[in-house]
């Protein structure tokens, strides 16, 4: 669930669809800790008018004020766990290759086959002439 602000004090509880989940990721890959997030909503003013910063971070945390989404803490801390979990697992995620544990013999596979880590990196790029007889004995290329 999110909150929406609108003016007038009227606040309205959606439900999180993927955009708005994707949104709430965004906020904790943005922010360091939890008070840099409560510290982003909190405006000038009103730190001119409660005089206190710890105030004006409960406020924020317990949705009375703040121009942004209402989020505790633990909620906080647990995006911020799975976003970190998420990054790990695609850095690690090795994608296993078309022509690993493949017995190639044809000179053009094997050629292929030692280009496809590098392309699939973007290392490299490959371009494949294709040279085509047809019944006739005509040729056409194609690339």
């Amino acid at each position: 669930m999110y909150l929406v602000r609108f003016p007038g004090n009227e606040n309205k509880i959606f439900n999180m669809d993927e955009e708005a989940v994707g949104a709430a990721d965004s906020i904790v890959t943005e922010f360091s800790s939890y008070e840099d997030f409560l510290d982003s909503q909190i405006t000038p003013l009103d730190l001119y008018y409660l005089e206190d910063e710890e105030l004006a971070r409960q406020l924020v945390e317990l949705g009375y004020r703040g121009s942004g989404e209402v989020l505790k803490r633990e909620e906080f801390e647990a995006r911020k766990q799975a976003a970190e979990a998420s990054r790990l697992s695609k850095r690690s995620q090795q994608k296993t290759l078309a022509s690993s544990g493949k017995d190639l013999k044809d000179p053009f596979l094997i050629a292929l086959a030692q280009r496809e880590e590098a392309n699939r990196s973007g290392k490299m790029t490959t371009i494949i002439f294709i040279r085509d007889k047809n019944a006739r004995g005509q040729v056409s290329t194609r690339n």
